[in-house]
């Protein structure tokens, strides 16, 4: 199967393009780094000319929630014109099958009595960053009722694993438990610890997008989740239990968000009915792993 892959260059583009690969597939990634930029519309559908996949893993767009709210143009622009430009390029250049990621920050606020998240939920977005992939979400889905593109549309959740930016939350821990393990220091800022994420590690998430692009049904929206959900601050205790010498937690309003969504907790169940699909990699695994690469790259800094 030939795969072309948008955002191919980052984090979770990387880990996929690794997948596909072990399990024989063709890759050709599409980053922004190398071009083409999908807000070139012209230069998009070139490279579906050129390139002539039999699936696209759509991938690509901004994806700190954060810094949304300081750009939300470019945001909106990137998620919702960037995810139009590639779907209508690929209408004329032989229409592969799509899977087209978004995220569980569509949900926004959810009423407790509305847990685990279903995909049926209403849409309630909080950050303009979750109103750009309800966008890019909705344009999947007409490309599919009115092109009859084979589109399937999923919404991940929280997920993370080695390679993934400070700009998140659990590499930005790491980072700082790596430097105080080199320095001595035992403090740890952080930012609000009460929110609750449904997480899971970016190896399991990227299995979950090609099961899904195999056994999919078009058209269709998956979460892809473990249908469990922990605080903020319990893994932040979590990455602290594992550093070298105790350290504590202390606020920092530095690091504190404009709006913070307070709970979200999918439910996998049409993904698991439709793929077999289990997470399989455990929280403290996925915690270690990022723990470690932290420590590597301080060493690094500092050699």
């Amino acid at each position: 199967m030939k795969a072309l892959v948008t955002g191919s260059a980052g984090f979770v583009g990387r880990h996929l393009s690794a997948h596909l690969e072990s399990l024989g597939d063709t890759v050709v990634g599409v980053d922004r780094a190398e071009g083409p930029d999908l807000l070139d519309a012209e230069a998009v559908t070139a490279a579906l000319a050129e390139t002539r996949p039999d699936v696209v893993y759509h991938l690509g767009g901004w994806s700190d929630v954060g810094s949304s709210w300081d750009h939300p143009r470019d945001a909106f622009q990137v998620n919702a014109l960037g995810t139009l430009n590639l779907l209508l390029a690929c209408e004329g250049n032989g229409k592969p099958r799509v899977l087209a990621v978004s995220s569980a920050d569509v949900y926004g606020r959810v009423r407790p009595d509305e847990l685990p998240i279903g995909e049926d939920a209403p849409f309630r977005p909080v950050t303009p960053y979750a109103a750009s992939k309800i966008a890019a979400d909705q344009l999947a889905l007409q490309a599919w009722l009115g092109y009859g593109q084979e589109i399937l549309r999923v919404r991940a959740f929280n997920h993370l694993g080695p390679g993934q930016t400070t700009a998140f939350v659990a590499p930005a821990l790491a980072r700082r438990i790596a430097v105080n393990e080199r320095d001595g220091s035992d403090v740890v800022p952080v930012g609000n610890l009460t929110p609750r994420r449904d997480i899971t590690d970016v190896r399991d998430v990227v299995r979950a997008y090609r099961m899904l692009m195999v056994h999919g049904v078009p058209g269709d929206a998956y979460n892809v989740c473990t249908g469990r959900d922990l605080s903020i601050g319990e893994l932040a205790e979590r990455l602290v239990a594992q550093a070298t010498h105790p350290m504590r937690l202390e606020p920092d309003p530095a690091l504190q968000r404009r709006v913070e969504t307070p709970v979200l907790r999918g439910d996998n169940s049409k993904l698991r009915a439709a793929t077999g699909w289990e997470p399989e990699i455990p929280l403290e695994q996925t915690l270690a792993d990022v723990l470690a690469e932290h420590r590597a790259l301080v060493g690094a800094s500092t050699a």
